[in-house]
């Protein structure tokens, strides 16, 4: 039986029926090595981890660094790209997307 312009239903039905996205759950891995706030700034890189004395010593803990706002960055004075880089790369450390990579330490 053709529908509407001869063309048969089943065959629209398949064409326009769309699935659904493939659903991503991001889990955070529980991480063998403790980082802290050095680790951390040294796996980020281009800089920011000149400003390791200061962050260790105002914020405290990498629990911390992890939800600091831009403000209080900007306070602390570091500069607009590190800002930028440091919360970009603790949104993916909370995702559980990016981790420092402890064998790059330079000694």
């Amino acid at each position: 039986m053709a529908g509407f312009w001869g063309i048969s239903l089943p065959s629209v039905a398949k064409r326009w029926c769309f699935s659904l996205p493939a659903v991503r759950f991001y889990r955070t891995p529980p991480y063998l090595v403790k980082v802290g706030i050095p680790d951390f700034l040294n796996g980020v890189g281009n800089g920011v981890e000149a400003h390791a004395a200061k962050l260790e010593a105002e914020v405290g803990d990498l629990d911390k660094l992890m939800v600091i706002r831009t403000l209080r960055l900007k306070k602390l004075g570091i500069p607009c790209k590190h800002r930028k880089l440091i919360l970009k790369f603790t949104q993916k450390y909370r995702m559980g997307l990016w981790r420092p990579r402890m064998d790059l330490q330079k000694n």
